[in-house]
């Protein structure tokens, strides 16, 4: 028998936010799992995800995944309401969740979703204290980042 091949990409990583790192500035990083129903395991392991816009929200000392797309298989179950967009509880210790409550108070602060990726058997999501940058923020990175390929090329061209 051959093994089923899966859609797994480098690492495990089913889904990424690749806009937050360039719309907020990331600071300090946390893991969490997620209560996901059977319809959505399944349609995660055909990579039908998407975290462009999904963000943590704090209530009731519980923490939610918000704005997060999991997309239906077609051959969904009948008896089962597929709803893609619901907010997914995410399972964190007491401890974690007192300490986001404390740092999501701070003035500016949001926890931003960045990353969906297998851990074993179990499915976690990686998010982020984050910060919105300004435009002039934006700038100043895609300045820092055009210079620094700049220099790249120039220290390259000049060993030769």
């Amino acid at each position: 028998m051959s093994k089923k091949q899966t859609n797994k990409k480098n690492n495990g990583t089913i889904a990424q936010n690749r806009k937050a790192r360039h719309e907020y500035f990331l600071e300090e990083r946390f893991e969490a799992g997620l209560s996901l129903q059977g319809w959505e395991v399944k349609s995660i392991r055909d990579g039908k995800v998407n975290l462009s816009d999904a963000y943590v929200i704090l209530q009731d000392g519980q923490a939610y995944l918000f704005g997060a797309q999991i997309q239906p298989l077609n051959n969904a179950s009948t008896h089962v309401i597929c709803d893609p967009d619901r907010s997914r509880k995410l399972l964190l210790h007491k401890r974690e969740l007192m300490k986001l409550i404390g740092l999501k108070e701070r003035d500016g602060y949001t926890l931003i979703a960045t990353a969906m990726y297998w851990k074993a058997c179990w499915v976690k999501l990686e998010f982020h204290l984050a910060k919105g940058k300004k435009n002039f923020d934006k700038r100043d990175d895609i300045k820092d980042r055009d210079w620094s390929r700049e220099k790249e090329r120039m220290m390259k061209h000049s060993k030769r």
